[in-house]
């Protein structure tokens, strides 16, 4: 019964958001403009956690931070705009660091 009440609700939704976008273009300039917004959110959040980290990330050293944004924003570049592969290098970046120093 759980099963069922959490994915008939989400299904409805995804149903009609599978039918009402299957006609929308992906370069159309409204598309591109959420892109940009969500990614500008993205770039937000990550700024704010960099410059003022919350809880434990604040004992990682600030070159650490940074280290992390600049190499996933190479990789952001190099991947032809991947913001998947700039995240997850970031990340990746991040927990070796904190590995790495103990």
């Amino acid at each position: 019964m759980l099963f069922v009440a959490g994915v008939v609700p989400n299904q409805i939704w995804r149903m009609l958001g599978l039918w009402f976008g299957g006609g929308i273009d992906e370069g159309s300039e409204l598309l591109v403009w959420v892109r940009a917004v969500a990614t500008a959110i993205l770039a937000g959040v990550i700024a704010q956690i960099v410059v003022e980290p919350p809880g434990a990330l604040a004992s990682v050293p600030d070159v650490l931070r940074y280290g992390a944004v600049a190499a996933g924003f190479v990789v952001f570049l190099l991947t032809r705009r991947s913001i998947f592969a700039g995240v997850v290098t970031g990340e990746v970046f991040m927990l070796a660091g904190t590995w790495w120093l103990g």
